[in-house]
């Protein structure tokens, strides 16, 4: 009896305990250590607002997944969104304002507490996409024995790389990618992690560890490598030849500096189950080598932007497996024929990118090809810029189906653009810029496109036939319709445009003013241009852009009145040729406390006079002035020598006066310097040869210089330019001027001329989707003589040998 109550007994208590453990949850120990782990973190959104030390079971805290059986904690699941999860698929990269909102309020960071060392079965680890504004990464990592998974990818770590990483033997998984202040002085440890199977490294400065590729080879699990912009130069070739990474399923090198011919060991390194090679971005000179195309099993081959030259076999058509291929930007390279028939076999591609490879046929030949097999069904990205392409487009457009992307810049291709391409309601990018293109178009090309977010078909001789109340896709983002007919009124269509952040209207027949709700409705821009119209009116101040680094261009019209003043994020300004006029004080010193992010300015040609403001302290980003071809007086202000980024001002033609401030000689990036044509005075000065190493031109004919010109010149060994004639200069040439072996120069009775050309000042606007080079400011001097105008003229022999 009595051993019977004591089994009773026994399996009540045993009942209680198991009960305890389901209703109970998470072990106390962990719970504490997690509150403390909490406790030193920053978190702006409240995001872990149930971690709380009452009652509550930590197993069911956000982030935290505990074992169904022990209800130890396994996995810390504390990630911020990435761009593309936050966004889907097919993200729209014009929204990182938005998404760095979100960011902000809602990443984690502050410090990682030692007490995660407390959870002893933790296996999973995730805090990427957080910021933890550089601190190290905790070297006690290394001690969480049961890590299979660490995902620390753009978390904002910095400093180097702990090397107690390598002791996680168990760990599958490490993602230290997208953290550009870490870096490693070798990589040996990874060695010791002989479970990997993908290793993200992207970002990591790499470049002091020079037997990576050794230590790589060493981890013969690695199914996939990610040493994207890794500061990598170098294959050591001792490494090379017993390279073997059979198991490799992705390899990703690219956006390095690798040279030469891609190593013929890769194939021992890939195996013919590869799955993604990427290559892109580095500085490859060879062919594309034979063995790459019997990877057959591979989906995704990226060889974009290198040097790679020769034929492209036709061998490609056995990569039937292929997802995306991108051979652009290889301008010396080909196909040996054209584009083969075997194109029309892969069924799986979705991305075809093959801008700037020398196609040299018929646009219709190629589109032929995708239409005739299992393409057209499923690809949604084409590109075929700078192709060499001509003919007409198709009228079968509409058959690509699921097209999103179509880039056929830069071509001769003529002719109409086709009805067919209004039917394709899949589109979201197109660009036909700079083509032959002809014709007219109608709102029946736009009818189903109500996807668009980007349209550019500038470049063509086209006119817009709508009526002033056509309502265009509404979710355009980028529209250019350069140097097309849009009619003498101002198009009212585009106030609908609520989205809009790119519009060039350049040269398109526009001879109305501005209208101000243009100017409140269009405030996210990125790129605006109206130049080359016949525009007119006054421009109103225009205090706020909310969108990132605008670039204004108002060129070529006849805007009067004042200069307005902008927000102080626009990032480049033409308002040359127009019919501007008065003072530009309160345009330069409008809120002089505030800094400008103006990297070029140009406002030459107009009506301005008075004197340059002396506020040029909140312009300290201008690398680019002109003020030429004014009215300008008085002395040149001591304050442009705050302009420490100053690569190239100019201020000939004006009625200034005095001499060239001492303090110019602070701006150290100067490559050009036009001041010529107006009524400076004084010596050259001597500064002017110290310390300018890319100094190309100097013009200062015209003005009222005199004295010697001083030997310091002849420190400037990049000059291409020199003109100082029409001064008061005496004395000779120095016999140094030989030294300026840059210049292309020759003899004759007028003296020595110079012709050469400088672009200082080109401006390359780029985001996701659209790279528009803007070389907003070019120059073309005809130079007249340095020497005849001189008084005691005296050619040294030696200048004649230049």
């Amino acid at each position: 009896m009595a051993s019977t109550c004591v089994c009773a007994t026994n399996f009540i208590l045993f009942f209680f305990f198991i009960a305890s453990l389901c209703s109970g949850g998470c072990i106390e120990s962990e719970k504490n250590a997690l509150l403390q782990f909490k406790d030193g973190l920053s978190d702006p959104s409240n995001r872990l607002s149930d971690w709380v030390s009452d009652g509550s079971d930590c197993c069911s805290w956000i982030g935290v997944v505990c074992s169904n059986v022990t209800f130890h904690v396994l996995e810390l699941y504390l990630r911020t969104l990435s761009f593309e999860e936050y966004y889907g698929p097919d993200p729209d990269y014009l929204k990182h304002k938005e998404y760095e909102e979100y960011r902000r309020k809602l990443t984690l960071g502050g410090k990682v507490s030692s007490s995660l060392l407390q959870l002893k079965h933790l296996s999973y680890l995730d805090l990427s996409y957080n910021d933890f504004g550089g601190i190290s990464i905790p070297k006690f990592f290394g001690y969480l024995h049961n890590l299979r998974y660490l995902n620390l990818s753009d978390a904002g770590f910095g400093g180097m790389v702990p090397s107690q990483l390598g002791n996680l033997s168990n760990l599958q998984y490490l993602n230290l990618g997208e953290m550009y202040d870490l870096y490693v002085e070798n990589l040996d440890w990874v060695s010791s992690l002989s479970s990997l199977e993908f290793l993200d490294m992207s970002y990591v400065n790499l470049s002091q560890s020079f037997d990576w590729l050794k230590v790589i080879k060493s981890v013969s699990s690695l199914l996939e490598l990610h040493l994207s912009s890794c500061s990598l130069s170098v294959f050591n070739p001792t490494h090379l030849p017993s390279l073997n990474l059979s198991s490799l399923l992705v390899l990703d090198l690219s956006t390095n500096s690798f040279r030469g011919p891609i190593p013929n060991e890769f194939q021992n390194m890939t195996s013919s189950f590869l799955r993604e090679l990427d290559l892109s971005w580095n500085y490859f000179n060879s062919s594309i080598p034979d063995w790459l195309y019997d990877l057959t099993q591979l989906q995704i081959l990226n060889l974009r932007r290198n040097q790679l030259q020769g034929q492209i076999s036709s061998g490609i058509g056995n990569l039937t497996s292929l997802i995306t291929i991108d051979l652009s930007y290889n301008r010396e390279l080909e196909f040996e024929k054209e584009i083969p028939n075997s194109f029309k076999h892969f069924c799986n591609l979705k991305s075809l990118h093959l801008s700037t490879i020398k196609l040299n046929q018929e646009v219709n030949d190629i589109l032929e090809i995708l239409l005739s097999g299992c393409v057209s069904d499923g690809l949604p990205s084409l590109t075929l810029d700078s192709c060499e392409l001509s003919g007409q487009l198709t009228h079968d457009l509409n058959y690509f189906r699921n097209l999103i992307t179509f880039y056929i810049s830069y071509n001769s291709i003529s002719g109409p653009i086709p009805l067919s391409l209004g039917e394709m309601n899949s589109l979201k990018r197109v660009d036909l810029s700079n083509n032959k293109l002809e014709g007219e178009v109608s709102h029946l090309h736009f009818a189903k496109l109500t996807r668009l977010v980007d349209f550019d078909a500038s470049g063509n001789n086209i006119a817009l036939r709508v009526s002033s109340n056509w309502i265009p896709p509404l979710q355009l983002q980028i529209l250019g319709l350069g140097s097309w007919q849009v009619g003498s009124q101002f198009p009212k269509w585009l106030r609908l445009l609520k989205h809009l952040i790119y519009l060039d209207l350049s040269n398109s027949g526009i001879s109305t003013p501005i209208p101000f709700w243009f100017w409140d409705s269009f405030q996210n821009y990125i790129y605006l241009t109206f130049s080359r119209n016949q525009m007119h009116g006054s421009i109103p101040n225009i205090p706020f852009a909310s969108g990132v680094f605008p670039v204004i261009d108002l060129s070529s019209n006849n805007f009067s009145g004042p200069i307005p003043y902008f927000s102080p994020n626009v990032i480049a300004l033409d308002l040359s040729n127009n019919s501007f006029s008065g003072s530009i004080f309160k345009f330069l010193c409008n809120k002089i406390n505030q800094e400008k992010q103006m990297r070029f300015l140009n406002l030459e040609r107009n009506f301005l006079h008075g004197e340059i403001p002396d506020c040029w302290s909140s312009w300290k980003n201008l690398a680019a002035l002109k003020l030429s071809n004014n009215k300008f007086s008085g002395n040149i202000p001591n304050s442009i020598g705050i302009l420490s980024f100053l690569e190239s001002p100019h201020l000939h033609n004006n009625n200034l006066s005095g001499e060239i401030p001492s303090t110019i000689q602070n701006c150290k990036n100067l490559c050009m310097l036009d001041f010529s044509e107006n009524n400076l005075v004084g010596s050259i000065p001597t500064w002017i040869g110290d310390g300018f190493a890319n100094w190309s031109i100097l013009i200062l004919h015209e003005n009222k210089f005199d004295g010697y010109i001083p030997k310091e010149l002849c420190h400037l060994v990049s000059l291409h330019i020199l003109d100082l004639a029409h001064n008061g200069l005496s004395g000779t040439i120095p016999s140094c001027f030989s030294n300026f072996t840059k210049m292309a120069i020759r003899n004759d009775d007028t003296g020595v001329f110079i012709k050469k050309y400088c672009d200082c000042d080109d401006f390359l606007l780029a985001n996701k989707n659209i790279k528009k080079s803007l070389s907003f400011w070019w120059f073309n001097y005809k130079i007249s003589s340095i020497s005849y105008y001189f008084s005691l003229c005296s050619v040294p022999r030696k200048i004649s040998l230049i």
